[in-house]
């Protein structure tokens, strides 16, 4: 059975070519209830995620063969591992290298030699972030909604499925930069004249055209486009793409369409019952709807 977070208590791996000194690490990180893998090189890690989906990866950043931030490179631009939150672990200071760590991906860096107190507030704030964000994702994977994130040098960070698909049917001989390249081209300004409701548009060979609307920045430097295509001939804009909805909104739409509740969703996200019921009233008006089911009919019917 395929290992993943939903199946034990957390899992971690470490990936160091000096795995021994890591010891009172890893014992600490158990103590606290995760499970924790070890991989020898950045090969050994690789290999090992074909098999393990760990909530966490800890890297040392130099490594004989493949360095920490090639192995980290490599990891983020595989979409099955790209949401995983790597944080390097190295005796490098210098900010040369720190920049490096993250342009290569990283969420974090810890100094050696490792203190296990630091690293296990880090770890627990990481992957709290990275659990919500994959619960919001896979909200959207469910309902069908094409987004795309980007990181903040343009790469696609990750996409939907549905997103997957119209890249395939609007970009069939180009490359995923080249979408990203997009994405980054010169927008139309909304009728709101804000920087939530730009809009980029591609029209393909039938007509059709896909629109991306960007949403907002989500953290970590990471900013969200929601796309849609409308199919030849039709004037008006999808309701969700000129609505401006912020990210958290929605999410919240997102899993409301799901047929969750307010208490759901909260915990879900992280959230209270009070906080998600005043997103929704956001999105009710954004919408120009006044219940939750029609929100949810007008997502369902719009992006399902």
């Amino acid at each position: 059975m395929r290992i993943t977070a939903s199946t034990v208590g957390g899992v971690v791996m470490l990936v160091d070519d000096l795995p021994e000194s890591l010891g009172a690490l890893a014992h600490e990180l158990e103590s606290e209830g995760y499970t924790v893998l070890v991989a020898h090189s950045g090969d050994a890690a690789l290999a090992r995620l074909d098999l393990v989906t760990p909530d966490a990866i800890l890297l040392d950043a130099l490594m004989p063969g493949m360095s920490g931030f090639e192995t980290c490179r490599q990891i983020k631009a595989h979409v099955a591992w790209s949401h995983i939150p790597v944080i390097f672990m190295t005796g490098l200071s210098e900010t040369a290298h720190i920049v490096e760590a993250f342009d290569a991906g990283g969420v974090d860096y810890v100094v050696k030699p490792v203190r296990a107190a630091e690293v296990l507030a880090r770890l627990a704030t990481h992957v709290r972030n990275a659990r919500a964000m994959r619960m919001a994702r896979e909200a959207l994977d469910v309902g069908g909604h094409g987004v795309v994130v980007v990181d903040g040098r343009g790469r696609m960070a990750w996409r939907s499925p549905q997103a997957q698909r119209w890249m395939g049917e609007f970009f069939a001989d180009e490359t995923a930069a080249s979408f990203a390249d997009w994405l980054g081209a010169p927008v139309d300004e909304g009728s709101r004249g804000d920087e939530a409701a730009l809009l980029v548009r591609r029209v393909a060979a039938d007509g059709r055209i896909l629109v991306a609307r960007w949403l907002g920045d989500i953290g970590m430097g990471e900013a969200m486009w929601l796309l849609s295509v409308q199919r030849a001939g039709e004037a008006a804009a999808s309701r969700l793409l000129t609505a401006a909805l912020t990210p958290r909104e929605t999410e919240v739409l997102s899993w409301v369409a799901k047929g969750k509740t307010n208490r759901d969703v909260g915990e879900i996200l992280g959230l209270s019952p009070r906080t998600i019921n005043k997103h929704l009233e956001h999105v009710f008006e954004k919408l120009g709807v006044e219940t939750r089911a029609a929100a949810a009919a007008l997502a369902s019917r719009e992006l399902g």
